[in-house]
């Protein structure tokens, strides 16, 4: 059985942010089933069609107006470099927004939330958006349970996200959430970007890239994906690094924006979505080779990352992939 392409609509507007169009559709684009089909249709469209302004000084034409918004499945809202100053929203945008089906999912990425909160998309639930724009936003919209320390943020089929970059960790999220953690992988794999990242990590870290005084925490990393199949401890992995599990930790948290053992569950968890997805292994054989030791540890980390239990996670995504 031949399965349509989901639909993503891109809404874009003056000011567009061109990186943020650009990391939809080269993440949504790059998503493949298993005979190479794509699995996502991707199409920008605007208030009024025709040349959009962008950030870089380069406009992007834009062939669709607000009827694309029609058949959207997900709808995607980047930021513009207006949204920065408080403005009324454009003309025409409540009435584009108004043509969204119902229990199409909506998302934004960096300050696109303003427009989100703006059409009362909001309201009462948790969002977030680039921290510098926190204190703008909660004057504009004190109504929004507003979190600027996160990545990204899901609710009720609405999802906000932080900074351009947080907004591949976005759209990386939609597409496990669609198709499982194989397929973001490959998606992940081909844009050279990490495959996850959870959204309540740190969206600003102290350290993003190492001085070059100080060593990264890449080696120990490199090694624990290696050895995810059996129990591995912080100070194996400080060893990698040859520092003190003090340092180490440290370290590990400002490079990364989690602890050590937070990071390492998640690597676990993925590791057994794929398992799931791709193998016919029995459950404990897959919490055994991702390193959880018995079926009841994993099943309680997948309830808690993914609120299923190991079989219904399969029986989910081994039916898409079959479709």
């Amino acid at each position: 059985m031949v399965v349509a392409a989901h639909r993503v609509v891109v809404l874009v507007r003056d000011g567009l942010l061109a990186m943020e169009l650009g990391i939809v559709h080269r993440l949504f684009g790059q998503a493949r089933d298993d005979l190479d089909r794509p699995l996502y249709e991707i199409v920008t469209c605007t208030l009024v069609p025709g040349p959009v302004r962008t950030d870089a000084d380069v406009p992007v034409l834009v062939e669709h107006g607000p009827e694309a918004l029609d058949a959207a499945q997900t709808v995607i809202v980047p930021a513009s470099d207006l949204d920065y100053v408080p403005a009324p929203p454009p003309v025409g945008l409540a009435d584009a927004l108004a043509r969204i089906p119902p229990g199409a999912r909506i998302a934004s990425i960096c300050t696109g939330s303003f427009v989100l909160a703006a059409a009362g998309l909001l309201d009462g639930r948790p969002a977030t958006t680039h921290w510098k724009c926190a204190a703008l936003f909660r004057e504009l919209y004190p109504e929004v349970d507003l979190d600027p320390d996160v990545l990204y943020t899901e609710s009720g089929g609405v999802l906000t996200s932080a900074g351009e970059a947080a907004g591949i960790d976005l759209c990386l999220h939609m597409i496990r959430s669609d198709h499982g953690a194989a397929v973001a992988n490959e998606v992940a794999r081909g844009t050279v970007v990490p495959p996850h990242r959870d959204g309540g990590q740190a969206q600003y870290l102290r350290r993003p890239v190492p001085e070059p005084a100080v060593s990264s925490t890449a080696r120990a990393r490199a090694w624990a994906l290696e050895n995810l199949h059996r129990p591995v401890t912080l100070r194996e992995l400080a060893a990698c690094e040859s520092t003190s599990v003090r340092t180490f930790s440290r370290r590990f948290r400002d490079e990364m924006g989690t602890s050590p053992g937070q990071w390492l569950t998640q690597r676990r968890v993925e590791r057994a979505c794929v398992l799931l997805e791709r193998t016919d292994l029995a459950i404990d054989e897959v919490a055994e080779q991702a390193g959880f030791g018995t079926t009841g540890s994993m099943r309680l980390h997948l309830r808690e990352e993914l609120g299923v239990s190991p079989t219904a996670y399969r029986r989910t995504f081994r039916a898409r992939a079959v479709a």
